[in-house]
């Protein structure tokens, strides 16, 4: 067998695909091993690189191989996908992965730390707290309109109305229909507890780190969005310029072009999707009030919100928020508004 360059890992739960390929692209080096044998298998090999699927588990098995001598690359699994030849299984997968990496087009996901992937959990958490939440009031509010008591929308008016509705003897609930919907009230207030915890946690974290700091100096990016920001670009050096940062979280047209004709439609909405949607609730906050100000940033809002629209100009700005985040980031400098950078 002629020295390995490249393996390719089709990750699993239990049983992984390993395909090597050699210096001049040689194949036929496979393995199929247990979970317990991986790393016994890679350690017995000589440093090379090795290409897995940015997916479930794969930050953890990336630590743990780079820790053994090899380079670890992780590449996001929808551009792996155009590698995959003949039919699917764990070989050709593991096959596409490792082609994919000695092709050397595709921007390798860095991997993240054992603190990071806690910052990670930590904000998942508290999202699916706050779609509980969403979740539980909307049922409130629907039930309640089943027995023809309104409660407006929102959070505020649920906490305040409902109780009242609760104790109203005459709006035609039934004894049963109080004792049901009280219990999921106090489910309700439950939740609401949980995730005020979990801000607390992040606005904590978000004082902490001097990143985060620096990146709540921009219009519109508060502490869950900095962190958020933060987690997801890591140390920003896996994008050569800002630009290339705001088309992996999706903020920017996507294309149909052909023949010469340019033609462009709607953001891609790559990358996550929570984070873009954060991102882009802070640059609305920001684009509702820039008819107040004067600043060069505000009167460039106000002139896109005349010339596009209240939603496109939102989302011109969330892709200006991400790039100045970008060199924030990646070059560790403080925000300037741009009346200090011309004064300057």
């Amino acid at each position: 067998m002629s020295k390995l360059t490249t393996i390719g890992i089709d990750l699993a739960k239990n049983t992984f695909a390993l395909y090597g390929l050699g210096p001049r692209g040689q194949c036929g080096w496979k393995r199929k091993v247990r979970r317990k044998q991986l790393l016994e298998q890679l350690v017995r090999l000589e440093p090379c690189t090795v290409a897995l699927e940015a997916c479930g588990s794969s930050h953890y098995w990336a630590r743990q191989i780079r820790d053994l001598g090899h380079q670890v690359e992780l590449l996001p699994p929808q551009h792996v996908k155009g590698y995959l030849r003949g039919q699917k299984n764990d070989y050709n997968d593991a096959q596409a992965i490792a082609e994919a990496s000695e092709h050397g087009r595709i921007r390798p996901v860095p991997v993240k730390s054992v603190e990071q992937q806690d910052e990670q959990m930590l904000h998942k958490l508290r999202q699916g707290m706050s779609k509980d939440r969403t979740r539980i009031s909307n049922q409130l509010r629907g039930l309640l309109a089943e027995y023809g008591v309104i409660i407006p929308q929102g959070i505020a008016a649920l906490r305040r109305e409902l109780p009242l509705a609760l104790g109203d003897a005459d709006n035609g609930l039934t004894d049963r229909a109080r004792e049901l919907l009280n219990r999921q009230y106090e489910h309700f207030l439950a939740v609401e507890k949980e995730l005020a915890w979990y801000d607390q946690q992040v606005q904590r974290m978000a004082k902490q780190d001097e990143t985060c700091q620096r990146l709540q100096a921009i219009p519109g990016v508060g502490e869950v969005v900095a962190s958020l920001l933060k987690g997801w670009m890591g140390d920003g050096r896996q994008f050569r310029r800002g630009r290339d940062a705001a088309a992996a979280l999706g903020l920017v047209p996507r294309q149909n072009s052909t023949g010469g004709k340019d033609v462009l439609l709607g953001i891609s909405k790559r990358g996550d999707p929570y984070v873009r949607a954060q991102l882009v609730h802070g640059a609305r906050s920001v684009a509702a009030r820039a008819d107040r100000k004067t600043d060069r940033l505000s009167r460039w809002v106000q002139r896109l919100k005349a010339e596009r629209g209240f939603n496109k100009a939102t989302v011109a700005l969330a892709n200006k928020l991400v790039r100045i985040a970008w060199v924030i980031i990646a070059r560790g400098e403080h925000y300037q508004p741009p009346e200090q950078q011309l004064a300057g």
